[in-house]
């Protein structure tokens, strides 16, 4: 642990998700896999979908509707992609199996695309679309979002979801270049973040049915998020739903299931990963010295009034964990009494013995 009660190092962050895993009978490789992947959310700053989520992921172990031992397999396959079946698995599971059969296949092929059926919310999406980066490749990553809180451009009927993308391309002497965003203009993740903590949304996150902005979190049923860039966002939603719920099998639209209310139904959430290895199409050395100068050439730019510095996706990721790293991983009081009330419901021991 650290010094500071209200930070706790990555390693203990870690031990303390597997042992919540393996109590709900997960088994220990896979637990512990698991937690990884989860705290990696956390050391990188997406706290609405690390450690944050996990008394909600243990509900639903709880419940029997969350397989502790899937038999996570590809159940089909062409020379550059493939599909991988969760069998209701932890999503964190399914999409790092996912993950290593694209970087197999665009080791073979120089791009390897692998959907997802029958998984659940995996985490933050940038965690996955960086796997690739120590291989000298790019990792794009699609998911349909575990509940819908967007409609139709023009509509009121929540039959969208956030459907985030993220995008991780390697450099050389500069942080990697990382993009990870909702369609929406807030994940949903950050909305629950703000209600434990008793804060209002700030305005332009969501509007009620009447078009009206809404800032109270005590009435986020009343209304939807709103998309990013308007049309283009919801279009975007669709798009990236097709592509990683619809193509794959899994749920899209409709038959979305919202997993921040409903414990007991399969999600079958759907993602997909595309992976391009850069020797396919250039010298990686080459490459991410190029990456390293359009990057230098970015933060060159002049600066409009108000703004002191360029800022390029993936370096506050890169600047927080480097700081958790070194400083602990920050936990409210509200989050650490949810933990400490699941850890006490499991019987082991808190985060913060």
């Amino acid at each position: 642990m650290t010094n500071d009660v209200n930070r706790v190092a990555h390693a203990d962050l870690v031990r303390f998700i597997t042992s919540a895993y393996h109590a709900v009978g997960i088994p220990a490789a896979d637990a512990e896999k698991a937690a990884e992947l989860m705290a990696a959310s956390d050391i990188s700053g997406a706290d609405g979908h690390g450690v944050f989520r996990l008394p909600q992921y243990i509900r639903r172990i709880k419940a029997g509707r969350l397989n502790t031992r899937p038999d996570i397999k590809i159940i089909r396959q062409a020379k550059a992609t493939a599909l991988v079946d969760g069998d209701n698995g932890l999503g964190s599971l399914v999409v790092s199996r996912a993950v290593e059969e694209a970087i197999a296949l665009a080791r073979d092929n120089g791009v390897g695309w692998v959907g997802t059926r029958n998984g659940n919310h995996a985490g933050a999406a940038a965690v996955y679309a960086a796997m690739p980066l120590q291989h000298d490749m790019i990792g794009l990553y699609f998911a349909v979002g575990n509940a819908n809180h967007l409609p139709p451009w023009g509509g009121i009927d929540m039959l969208l979801s956030t459907n985030p993308i993220a995008v991780a391309v390697p450099a050389l002497a500069e942080p990697p270049l990382i993009l990870d965003m909702a369609t929406t203009v807030a994940a949903y993740g950050k909305v629950k973040v703000a209600a434990q903590q008793g804060k209002t949304m700030p305005e332009g996150w969501m509007i009620d049915r009447q078009g009206n902005p809404l800032t109270d979190l005590n009435r986020a049923d009343d209304g939807f998020l709103l998309p990013i860039g308007g049309y283009k966002g919801a279009a975007l939603a669709l798009m990236f739903g097709l592509l990683a719920g619809t193509l794959n099998g899994a749920a899209k639209g409709a038959d979305v299931v919202d997993f921040n209310k409903d414990d007991t139904t399969p999600t079958n959430t759907g993602q997909a990963i595309c992976v391009l290895d850069i020797k396919a199409f250039a010298e990686p050395l080459a490459f991410k010295r190029q990456v390293d100068a359009v990057i230098r050439q970015l933060h060159g730019s002049a600066l409009l009034p108000g703004f002191d510095r360029i800022r390029l996706p993936g370096e506050d990721r890169h600047q927080r964990i480097e700081e958790r790293r070194a400083h602990g991983i920050p936990i409210p009081p509200e989050l650490r009494a949810a933990l400490d009330k699941m850890a006490a419901d499991l019987a082991i021991p808190p985060l913060f013995a």
